[in-house]
């Protein structure tokens, strides 16, 4: 077959352009030649479809797909942030960069369980992977002690495997602050049930609840548990309604100088002996903020009131409310009580933390206050700074960002005359 018609049509076609050279050679009429080319080949192709049907043309052979760039898996796992690892014939023969910043640039070309030293690793990285069903190990302590980390293990062609490491610390931390969540909540809830419903019990005895002092005292216990209660379980619907709301931004504009006059006429009023001791610093050129007055009371509130329960007596509470260098409208709180040891600081914010749980509960604290007052802060895009030295006493400030247009005063920081003064930040 040529050119898809059968061998008989294909001679006539031939023979038809043999005839037109014929004629250009011995006549020299190319028009002729033309002619009888065209109409002879016509001829042809109409006979054709009569006598010899043209054969069907034959499938063209597939094209080859065009290869690109040969792709090294190794190159792959280079690319990849977390660490990752090529296992073949028990040792590593490839590590990208995460790898050889968590384990050592010379893990490779090692024994694989020498470049991963944990016992529950070794059977998984050189036995086999059809008993474990693929499940990924934790190993705890590479890199650091307290890291933890998930292994992965697949297998690849030629008895290769890749290892891959993946960081569920941060993951084990957030766990474990919601265990200890509940645990501490559950216990601040159950401590003063247990004293009333014991307290309930002993004044229903017919000897012991006819006795006037005893059933005052009792009663006295009872409702100072209930309103410890009852203030732990206030501090934690408003911790859960802040945690709600912490990405939306607040939108009106508060003054901070009523908003802490305010505040310090209602601790004022209180039968707290330490109102007295309550002192203001407001600048007068200081711009509105904008936020939550709300919230922003209760920050000032729990802030002011730890002051007053852990400063020394008859000694000042100054509260200075400035714009400082930064631009920010800073709040700072000023004690002279005993300070608060450096190792305590960085955990102040934590939920139920307390440096001294037996004054604190005592004092009528619910472990709450500063984990809300963070929370707070964070919504309106602000700074939570603690400092504290101890026998002098703590500096609490809350920086927060001014509303739009205010000037900036140069003032000098009041923070930076405390010396050596351990400083923590949330927020």
């Amino acid at each position: 077959m040529i050119n898809g018609f059968g061998p008989r049509t294909a001679t006539a076609i031939a023979i038809v352009l043999l005839s037109a050279l014929v004629a250009v050679l011995l006549r020299g009429d190319v028009q002729i030649a033309l002619i009888m080319v065209v109409g002879g080949t016509a001829g042809v192709l109409v006979a054709s479809g009569t006598g010899d049907v043209p054969e069907a043309p034959a499938p063209a052979p597939a094209t080859p797909a065009r290869e690109g760039p040969a792709i090294d898996i190794a190159d792959v796992i280079e690319a990849v942030v977390t660490p990752m690892m090529l296992v073949g014939g028990g040792r590593v023969t490839h590590a990208n960069a995460a790898a050889r910043a968590l384990l050592g640039g010379h893990i490779i070309g090692e024994d694989v369980r020498l470049a991963i030293r944990h016992p529950a690793a070794a059977e998984r990285l050189t036995g086999g992977l059809a008993s474990t069903n693929g499940a990924p190990i934790s190993l705890v302590g590479l890199g650091t002690l307290d890291q933890r980390w998930e292994m992965h293990v697949a297998p690849l062609p030629e008895g290769r495997r890749v290892v891959h490491l993946i960081d569920q610390t941060g993951s084990y931390a957030a766990e474990r602050m919601r265990v200890d969540f509940v645990a501490n909540a559950s216990h601040e809830l159950r401590t003063p049930l247990a004293s009333i419903l014991g307290f309930i019990e002993t004044l229903s005895d017919d000897k012991t609840g006819d006795e006037r002092s005893t059933r005052a005292r009792f009663l006295k216990v009872m409702y100072d548990e209930a309103r410890r209660m009852q203030r732990l379980i206030e501090d934690l619907i408003s911790l859960s309604r802040i945690e709600a709301e912490k990405y939306r931004v607040p939108n009106t504009p508060v003054d901070l100088s009523d908003l802490l006059e305010e505040v310090h006429t209602e601790l004022a009023d209180t039968p707290d002996r330490r109102g007295g001791d309550l002192v203001a610093d407001i600048d007068g050129d200081v711009p509105p903020v904008i936020g939550d007055r709300a919230q922003l009371s209760q920050v000032l509130h729990n802030i002011i009131g730890n002051a007053m329960k852990y400063g020394r007596e008859g000694t000042p509470i100054t509260t200075r409310l400035w714009k400082d260098q930064t631009g920010m409208v800073r709040v700072s709180i000023t004690d002279e009580g005993e300070g608060i040891p450096p190792e305590h600081l960085p955990r102040l914010t934590e939920r139920f933390y307390r440096v001294d749980s037996g004054r604190s509960r005592a004092l009528g604290g619910t472990g709450l206050g500063l984990a809300i007052v963070k929370h707070i802060v964070e919504r309106h895009r602000g700074r939570l700074d603690i400092a504290s030295a101890v026998g002098k006493g703590t500096v609490v400030s809350v920086l927060l960002p001014p509303a739009p247009g205010a000037a900036t005063p140069s003032v000098t920081d009041p923070l930076s005359s405390k010396g050596n003064a351990t400083v923590t930040r949330a927020g």
